[in-house]
């Protein structure tokens, strides 16, 4: 598997079969774990978005952008956790 696209497509099924995983067992915990839950599910969403802009965008080739974008996708990241938990 050394082309960028298979590893980059079979990192985005892995991390989207463990937020399916995740988001399957939600409904059995209490308060504090689907917090948790919540964030872990952000979390790998905002991994897919890295694989995503660096991979299929090609970011990869232009490091400043791809820094650029991934700051910017942090603080949107960062606002979405912090909504969430004040709710």
């Amino acid at each position: 598997m050394n082309d960028p696209l298979t590893r980059a497509w079979a990192s985005l099924i892995g991390l989207s079969a463990i937020s399916a995983v995740i988001a399957q067992l939600l409904p059995g915990f209490d308060a504090l774990a689907l917090k948790l839950a919540s964030v872990a599910i952000l979390l790998i969403g905002w991994a897919k978005a890295r694989v995503i802009l660096s991979t299929y965008l090609g970011l990869d080739a232009v490091p400043p952008i791809r820094r650029g974008f991934g700051v910017v996708l942090g603080f949107f990241m960062a606002a979405a956790l912090a909504l969430y938990l004040l709710a």
